[in-house]
């Protein structure tokens, strides 16, 4: 113990940050609105002190030209600096771009911004959730995602999978035309039956009359939200379609800081909040986003879609620790990202009746396979 509380007082100095660019290819095409995926990336972030901690950046493309920016712009405003200043390292890497802030910077610093709070979990021999001042959670709700936009044959049996494998909440993804969509609405609830909870996710699928016809239909059928039926800069959209449509509305993967989250959560057009922490400037500013939701009774549902195992452990980190967290998505792809990266095994195959054990261990609870990461890293 004593050694712990020395490693806390004392500094601990920042030596070295690698950024490992990975690519995969998914075991299943994720088929939404956008088309189909069969290869997706990302970063690795590692920040070096006498521990290492390890982050995520959401890269789906071109996860080089991310590796570029953390090494060149970011790298040497940390090394030689005290990991535990997380909220002056976080500004000073904001400060390496001018401009609005978004886009492949904040996902950098996002990775970062993870590893850091690794670091400070390891020092303190404790998890982050313990960190950030949890409340008590040892295990929250998780819904499957998701039912892709395939044809009625395929989406059947991915819907019967997730109820097979215990889901009591599980995703489908939307598009177009309209009239499909609603029919496919009907369809999956007559399936479930009425004790299984269904969302919808449409990846902006829709303009404003479509919105309101596929949301009206989700409505009569009993499903618990409308997720980014719209591009998220359509904020005035969103307020018509809450206006005109009895479903909740989700959104906030796409944003990056907590501004951007401002408007449609302070009048509450929003029910739930959904910031991706390998994009939305890691623990530090996601934690931000969820608090300034719970402030306006908005709830907090972390986004993981197509990351890896890192975005998916620290946002059950996150998910312990907030008062208003409603449930977490919990990818069900069995990806290299989430099986192989890593000792902890998918949140997919670790729920039971979509309930998962939050990690106890130090940090965020895991360790790096690096035979995994040097199989996986883009030459």
């Amino acid at each position: 113990m004593d050694s712990v509380q020395r490693s806390i007082g004392q500094a601990i100095l920042i030596s070295d940050v690698v950024a490992h660019p990975l690519s995969q290819m998914l075991p299943k095409p994720t088929v939404t609105s956008w088309g189909t995926y069969h290869k997706v990336s990302m970063v690795l972030i590692e920040v070096r002190t006498d521990a290492v901690g390890v982050g995520e950046v959401l890269a789906r493309f071109s996860p080089k030209a991310y590796a570029e920016l953390i090494e060149t712009s970011l790298k040497p405003r940390l090394i030689g600096q005290d990991a535990r200043n997380i909220g002056a390292l976080w500004q000073s890497m904001r400060r390496s771009l001018s401009g609005r802030a978004g886009g492949m910077l904040i996902e950098a610093i996002a990775g970062v911004d993870i590893a850091l709070w690794d670091i400070m979990g390891k020092a303190a021999g404790t998890p982050i959730a313990k960190l950030l001042g949890g409340i008590g959670r040892e295990a929250i709700e998780v819904y499957a995602a998701a039912v892709n936009w395939v044809d009625d044959a395929e989406a059947d049996r991915e819907l019967e999978r997730y109820i097979g494998e215990g889901f009591p909440r599980i995703k489908v993804k939307m598009a177009n035309p309209v009239r499909e969509a609603c029919r496919r609405i009907e369809r999956l609830r007559k399936r479930a039956g009425d004790d299984i909870e269904l969302c919808v996710d449409a990846n902006w699928a829709y303009d404003l009359d479509q919105a309101i016809e596929v949301g009206r239909a989700l409505s009569a059928n009993g499903y618990f939200w409308f997720e980014e039926p719209l591009a998220p800069e359509n904020e005035q959209g969103y307020e018509e379609l809450r206006k005109r449509c009895d479903v909740p509305l989700a959104a906030g993967e796409s944003n990056f800081t907590a501004d951007q989250a401002q408007r449609l959560v302070a009048n509450r057009t929003l029910s739930i909040l959904q910031p991706d922490v390998a994009r939305a400037g890691g623990i530090s500013e996601t934690r931000r986003m969820a608090d300034y939701a719970a402030l306006h009774d908005v709830g907090y549902a972390p986004h993981i879609g197509m990351s890896g195992i890192i975005c998916e452990t620290a946002s059950a980190h996150l998910a312990a620790a907030l008062p208003n967290f409603r449930v977490m998505e919990c990818e069900c792809d069995l990806s290299p990202f989430k099986r192989d990266l890593a000792d902890l095994a998918p949140g997919c195959l670790r729920q039971k009746n979509g309930q998962l054990d939050v990690p106890t261990r130090p940090g965020l609870g895991i360790e790096i396979d690096w035979d995994a990461v040097k199989r996986l890293r883009v030459q």
